[in-house]
């Protein structure tokens, strides 16, 4: 075999090896937050202790971002993916294996810094491979974390149908996707070398990293998440308490959300190749605020349940392809510029929900939802940074591609 051949193989079982770990971690995720009262009750944890416990997961996943940044100045984002990944599934099973207060409080510490590290160093290697191939290929591995996210609210389901306890309803897939995980791990690669087109940064020495050039990505990551987290967390009660729906059709919002999020993310790649990344995410941005202006101003729950499908279809595209552009902005320092971008992931999360609960107390919930909507249009302003000058991946905005692989 010749090296061009070792090398795209190489390529190709990075990329499965990577979606494998994205789609874990959707699984692990979605066990995680979709179980919560069943967390509550074998915990004792009342109403109001609850928020604390949930803020510290991804106030933890930050630190971890940062220890992040920091690691890979040593080593390689793949060894700290093939540690992180594991742990978050052990955690995962302390949370479920544990019945006092300090049990969980240990386990989800560990959770929170082990998905930071996690999300993190998959981003990196992400938007490492994506330089590699030469075209745009993140919003596939995202389209993986929506397909984990799925099976595990799924399996999740299936627990509490069966009235299961959290340790024995996490064990099994454990069991599953760790040896998974270790074993995929051996095929990690990452495309290395900075960018050649290259960035306004890619001017600087060694491609330094300027907050100022990245602040325009920060505010699209959290504006992104205020938008996701505002579905996650009021879905159900806004489709049955304003929309007037009823119980058991209050849960699928949440569902076509997820679905509409893994449709737009496997065939967006496609849509950046062919129109690039900026048309893509005002495309994009342009849905999803319409989608939380049908949400704000339905008539029904059937209404309503069109604008969280187009929610699903937007939002979708932004932040994959904010992590992309960040990798194009700083060829030289992508590891660190994901690193920080990854903060703002959890900032827009630890926002959304309670700004939504507090302006749809203080006003109105229907109003409430018209903030993420004009957080969501911001994005039009930035939507410049996310140009790949002087050329854009695929199509007819493609560079040269570094390797012809599949």
């Amino acid at each position: 075999m010749t090296d061009a051949g070792r090398t795209d193989r190489g390529l190709r079982l990075g990329r499965a090896s990577l979606a494998l770990s994205f789609g874990v971690q959707g699984v692990a995720f979605a066990l995680l937050v979709t179980r919560i009262p069943a967390l509550q009750d074998q915990y004792g944890i009342s109403d109001g202790l609850l928020p604390a416990f949930l803020a510290a997961v991804p106030i933890l996943a930050g630190a971890g971002s940062v220890l992040t940044e920091k690691v890979v100045a040593r080593v390689r984002p793949g060894v700290v993916l093939r540690w992180a990944q594991p742990l978050v599934l052990l955690s995962l099973l302390g949370v479920g294996a544990g019945r006092q207060l300090w049990h969980i409080a240990v386990a989800l510490g560990v959770f929170g810094l082990a998905v930071g590290a996690l999300d993190a160093s998959m981003n990196m290697m992400g938007v490492s491979l994506q330089r590699a191939y030469g075209r745009s290929i993140m919003l596939g591995f995202h389209a993986a974390y929506s397909l984990g996210g799925i099976a595990g609210a799924s399996l999740a389901w299936v627990g509490a149908r069966w009235e299961l306890s959290l340790f024995v309803s996490y064990l099994p897939v454990v069991a599953v996707l760790l040896p998974a995980a270790l074993l995929g791990s051996r095929w990690y690669t990452e495309g290395r070398g900075p960018d050649p087109g290259g960035g306004e940064a890619s001017k600087a020495p060694g491609g330094s990293l300027s907050f100022k050039l990245l602040l325009p990505l920060c505010l699209v990551m959290c504006f992104a998440y205020i938008g996701d987290s505002t579905v996650s967390n009021w879905s159900a009660k806004y489709l049955q308490d304003v929309l007037g729906s009823s119980e058991q059709m209050s849960t699928l919002p949440y569902n076509v959300y997820m679905v509409t999020t893994l449709l737009g993310r496997a065939v967006g790649d496609l849509g950046v190749r062919r129109f690039g990344a900026v048309a893509v995410v005002r495309g994009g941005s342009l849905l999803a605020a319409g989608g939380f202006a049908v949400v704000a101003g339905a008539p029904g729950a059937w209404v309503g349940m069109a604008g969280f499908t187009m929610l699903g279809l937007g939002l979708c595209v932004i932040v994959p392809q904010t992590f992309a552009a960040a990798g194009r902005l700083f060829p030289g320092n992508s590891d660190a510029a994901v690193a920080r971008l990854n903060i703002f992931n959890y900032v827009g999360f630890l926002v959304g929900s309670p700004l939504v609960g507090v302006l749809g107390d203080a006003w109105s919930y229907r109003g409430a939802m018209l903030v993420p909507m004009v957080l969501v249009l911001a994005t039009l302003v930035y939507a410049r940074s996310f140009a790949s000058e002087p050329a854009r991946y695929g199509g007819g905005h493609e560079r040269p591609h570094t390797a012809d692989v599949g």
